[in-house]
């Protein structure tokens, strides 16, 4: 009775029991936490240690998804409005710079250097960033090394949360300290800001399109995809000839190309394909859990933790930094770093469920979003999805 149609729904099913559970929790348990420990629980009990492989989805999921959905990024990021938050690109740039400099030279005093090579991008990121480094990790027969980054990706939230709930607190309560004494005020400029920040995580920008666009009757889903193909392919020769990762070149064009208006503006939702690559993905990282054993899984955990404090540790001293040399809060700009620990749209989350928590009266929920909700969008944008891939492509080369 089991053939690859079975094998393909069920891993569909572990994904969507992870959403359900993340849903219900408000996001407070990652879906990726929930879905690794079924397909862990599975291959420890009854499920095929080839189930994955079954579905088809490898290779799609570690070639043409990766380079694809890289590729994707490009088009959902807006320079127009990275520039209006420049403080928070910054920031988050020196609270990753922080994290890197402190887990790479730290780190390999209590644990393997090839587990901080393999770990560290995923903590600075998302699934492109695991997927990019368990893959460089196999390729190199470093089992262990693919297997801890997979770790890394799936429990960072759980630092993530609850101290980037910790910080927004700290920020509202002085923000509406100064709102209610009258020190300070919603500005035009922050209702601005809040538009532009809504529009960003909708994958809009409102940008002028250039003559590259290819005429809308033209431009179906089959299009959009090829096109995306082709730039992600380009990508691919320009790294294989200058010796930069490709996985960079293909963000880089993903933004030219995009801007010069050849790519479609948030391309694979355009194409109705974003979550098919998704699953892909998704599947292709946790088709590594088929080799972790139980005694492995334990003895990781020590690294795990010691490898999450030292990062953390190192993003909020220079997070500190940064906020003393663009005079800005402490725990915004901690705030800002940490949506390196799960993006969005968890950053829309924790910023939405902390405002609705402080705020009395809707005009200091809209105060507070207002100061707030901008900053932490970008900041997951900065993070995941542009700095963490910088990251991966560099750290893929170091094995």
């Amino acid at each position: 009775m089991y053939n690859f149609l079975l094998a393909f729904t069920v891993c569909g099913a572990a994904v969507i029991i992870g959403e359900l559970v993340s849903s219900w929790t408000k996001a407070w348990v990652p879906s990726v936490f929930v879905t690794a420990c079924l397909f862990l629980l599975g291959y420890w009990t009854v499920l095929p240690h080839d189930l994955i492989k079954d579905s088809y989805l490898i290779p799609f999921g570690g070639t043409i998804c990766v380079m694809v959905m890289i590729v994707h990024l490009g088009t959902i990021i807006s320079m127009k409005r990275l520039l209006e938050q420049w403080k928070t690109v910054v920031t988050c740039f020196l609270g990753l710079l922080g994290m890197c400099l402190a887990a790479f030279f730290i780190c390999p005093f209590f644990m393997d250097r090839t587990l901080v090579i393999a770990g560290l991008p995923p903590l600075t990121g998302g699934i492109v960033a695991a997927t990019m480094m368990q893959k460089a990790a196999m390729e190199a027969g470093l089992t262990v090394a693919a297997l801890f980054a997979i770790s890394m990706y799936c429990i960072q939230g759980f630092a993530g949360y609850p101290l980037t709930a910790f910080a927004l607190k700290k920020e509202s309560r002085r923000l509406l300290e100064g709102y209610r004494n009258g020190t300070l005020k919603a500005s035009e400029a922050d209702r601005e800001a809040m538009q532009n920040a809504i529009e960003l995580a909708a994958g809009g920008d409102n940008v002028k399109r250039l003559p590259l666009q290819v005429p809308e009757k033209y431009n179906s889903s089959i299009v959009i995809l090829t096109k995306l193909g082709l730039v992600a392919w380009v990508a691919s020769v320009i790294g294989k000839y200058t010796g930069v990762s490709g996985a960079i070149w293909a963000l880089i064009l993903g933004v030219i190309f995009c801007t010069l208006g050849f790519l479609d503006r948030d391309s694979l939702h355009k194409a109705n394909s974003f979550n098919i690559m998704m699953l892909g993905l998704i599947c292709f990282v946790f088709d590594g859990l088929k080799d972790m054993t139980p005694e492995l899984l334990f003895g990781m955990i020590g690294p795990m933790i010691g490898f999450i404090i030292v990062g953390v540790a190192g993003m909020t001293l220079f997070a500190f930094v940064a906020s003393k040399i663009l005079h800005r809060s402490f725990f915004l700009c901690f705030a800002n770093c940490l949506t390196a620990l799960y993006g969005f749209p968890f950053d829309q989350i924790i910023t939405d469920n902390t405002c609705k928590t402080v705020a009395k009266t809707r005009e200091e929920y809209d105060f507070l979003m207002g100061k707030l909700f901008p900053s932490m969008i970008v900041g997951g944008f900065v993070t995941v999805t542009i700095t963490s891939v910088f990251i991966a492509g560099i750290f893929v080369k170091m094995f």
